[in-house]
């Protein structure tokens, strides 16, 4: 997870949304990643990470591995799990208004798909949340800044 968090500490600095994601298999970091304002609604830290990790080991079933990421993975990002055959989805902080690993869907646990997730939450989420906290008070702050 201090991976995954220096990865969110590269998005705040760019003024990015602070999530960081790591896909790790026996130890060994095969992909990382940190949320990007772009053209791409797809590049969540997670998905970045995947891909990395995919593009790696050459394959698309990333069975084995576990994604670590700072905050709950989105019904994208959980759904991206599941499809690549993720093993387990470590995160920091809970996410109540989009979270899909049990706050408010339970994508990556669903019984109903194919492949279910194993799901550890919490990890250093004081650390994760404070990091988020920090960048969303910047920006009401930078907003009221400029009416």
């Amino acid at each position: 997870m201090r991976g995954a968090l220096k990865e969110a500490r590269r998005a705040l600095e760019r003024g990015d949304v602070p999530v960081g994601a790591l896909v790790v298999l026996n130890g060994e970091v095969l992909g990382t990643g940190s949320n990007r304002k772009d053209t791409d609604p797809t590049a969540h830290a997670e998905v970045q990470a995947l891909r990395m990790a995919a593009e790696k080991l050459g394959r698309w079933n990333l069975r084995g591995c576990a994604l670590y990421v700072t905050l709950e993975p989105c019904p994208m990002c959980a759904g991206a799990c599941v499809n690549a055959r993720v093993s387990r989805v470590v995160f920091g902080a809970t996410d109540p208004r989009a979270g899909a690993g049990g706050s408010l869907y339970n994508i990556l646990h669903d019984t109903r798909l194919n492949h279910r997730c194993d799901v550890r939450a919490g990890i250093l989420s004081g650390e994760c949340s404070r990091l988020l906290q920090e960048y969303f008070l910047m920006r009401r702050h930078g907003a009221k800044g400029k009416n």
